[in-house]
């Protein structure tokens, strides 16, 4: 049965929420960012890992990823970590993003190329730099009627009483030495683009921080901590004052 405009509206805004979940927790060298198929791609190819989620959204989830994944594992101090192991704790993140359900059948695929093309498949690009690194695509098979309102989310603490998941802190434990970027930021501002465009070496940007706050410490963009810009040996560093609650951040 032909599927209807609003269900389509619904499956992509799950689909999208599904791959920005996934990006937080791939173990990269580099911060991934998350964007549509464009004209000029060339067609994803190479090995990929694959899962399925059933619940009330079920789904067929599909990740392939590149050099920033490899490097990040290679540097992982000889741990022996397989590359579903690697993404599993991606791939329940954007699991969870669905609501209540169930991720299992995890396992790689020698040639994920022509899941990536399946009709009904939403398609991502995971891009450092707008270059394209790797792959998510997300065949929704089963969705909530558009008509359904939407569940409200759980606060945090009935998220933090859920029973511990044993296999995936085991799988945690065996990504402990697999190295990720930590930025520090001190501060933002939004400007148009004619601004951007005229600036010219010695203009000042106005953040939207006084001076002397605290600055915030991401990982893959997810806030973990604050802390004082100190200077260690003549090179910036971050003395941390805050540790924000690793639970409501996700990791």
């Amino acid at each position: 049965m032909k599927k209807t405009q609003a269900a389509l509206a619904v499956e992509s805004e799950l689909a999208l929420k599904a791959a920005l979940a996934l990006v937080e927790l791939i173990p990269s060298d580099v911060p991934l960012a998350v964007r549509g198929v464009e004209a000029d791609d060339l067609a994803p190819t190479g090995a990929g890992v694959v899962a399925n989620v059933v619940g009330a959204v079920s789904a067929e989830l599909v990740v392939v990823v590149g050099e920033t994944v490899d490097r990040a594992l290679g540097g992982a101090g000889g741990a022996s970590v397989s590359l579903a192991d690697a993404l599993r704790p991606s791939l329940q993140a954007a699991s969870d993003s669905f609501g209540e359900g169930v991720l299992s059948d995890v396992r790689i695929a020698p040639d994920a190329s022509d899941l990536l093309v399946v009709p009904g498949t939403h398609l991502f690009a995971l891009t450092v730099a707008d270059e394209v690194q790797g792959w998510f695509a997300v065949r929704i098979k089963q969705a909530p009627a558009p008509a359904a309102s939407a569940p409200e989310a759980k606060p945090a603490e009935e998220k933090n009483i859920r029973p511990m998941d044993l296999t995936n802190m085991s799988t945690m434990r065996m990504l402990y030495d697999v190295e990720m970027t930590l930025t520090a930021e001190i501060g933002r501002a939004k400007l148009p683009v004619r601004q951007v465009l005229e600036l010219v070496p010695g203009a000042v940007i106005e953040l939207d921080r006084v001076a002397g706050s605290p600055a915030d410490l991401m990982v893959n963009g997810r806030l973990i901590a604050r802390g004082e810009v100190v200077v260690v040996d003549e090179d910036y560093g971050l003395r941390v004052t805050e540790i924000v609650d690793l639970g409501q951040a996700g990791l």
